[in-house]
């Protein structure tokens, strides 16, 4: 067994997995989850690093599930948290499923709060610790026809944010925010986004360049990080522009049919 140990959430695809390869390759022996049996076979990929892997499939929208998720550490001490399990969800809130907006709501904050509420608590005490937390410029921009997603990601970064000043005196724990823009992963096939202007663009962040700006951010202890130059500007501007106009530019990009050909 390694001295290091990490849980990687989300790691089945697209960030996570490239947060949980960077984990295992720095070193640490790593657990990661999805809520699919393709963590499984994620799970041999990371193997050939030569640290130990443990592999969970697990629903983090409920409390059991994020119970079950620690459990499988055995008790471990825990060194460092990717906290990077997330749902997206497209089309005009009015025609969505109750089920399929709560379930991200019920992942994205939930789940999130309630996995950062158990992991940070014992880093605290013994103030030794990190996690990186995927929030998102989302965040930040009223989300037309992705309106519980932006929400629930605005929720993200601003308790993200809370937290750090509330445990500020632990100055050996490091609590980050990652915050990318559109990257190039299942997201929007997930979430029904295909025949949309974002999720049709090919001109998305690499995942495994996101996962490494944040992974540099946690080890440099780093509050927060925007991944990318054009998500840096972006999140600039949309602090100084009225609500209005930010969710009229985010209806264009994510309004269906919007799909370039």
């Amino acid at each position: 067994m390694a001295d290091k140990f990490a849980i990687i959430t989300g790691a089945s695809t697209g960030i996570g997995f490239e947060l949980a390869t960077l984990a295992a390759k720095n070193g640490y022996d790593i657990l990661v989850v999805a809520d699919e049996a393709l963590i499984n076979a994620a799970a041999n990929d990371f193997e050939q690093f030569g640290t130990h892997v443990t592999a969970v499939e697990a629903d983090l929208s409920t409390i059991d599930g994020v119970d079950a998720l620690l459990a499988a550490a055995g008790g471990r001490q825990i060194d460092l948290l990717c906290a990077n399990a997330g749902h997206g969800l497209g089309h005009a809130f009015l025609d969505q499923d109750v089920q399929a907006w709560r379930g991200v709501v019920d992942t994205n904050i939930t789940g999130t709060a309630y996995l950062l509420q158990k992991v940070l608590k014992p880093m605290v005490a013994r103030n030794a610790g990190r996690v990186l937390v995927t929030g998102s410029i989302a965040g930040y921009i009223p989300g037309s026809f992705q309106a519980v997603y932006n929400g629930t990601k605005a929720f993200v970064d601003s308790f993200v944010a809370a937290l750090q000043n509330e445990i500020k005196k632990a100055d050996g724990v490091t609590l980050t925010n990652l915050m990318p823009g559109p990257v190039d992963t299942e997201f929007f096939a997930r979430g029904d986004m295909l025949d949309t202007e974002v999720g049709s663009n090919p001109n998305k962040s690499d995942p495994a360049d996101v996962a490494r700006d944040g992974w540099d951010a946690v080890m440099a202890g780093k509050a927060s990080v925007v991944s990318g130059w054009k998500n840096k500007i972006q999140s600039a501007v949309a602090n100084i522009t009225p609500n209005a106009v930010l969710a009229e530019q985010h209806r264009k990009m994510a309004e269906p049919g919007t799909a370039k050909s």
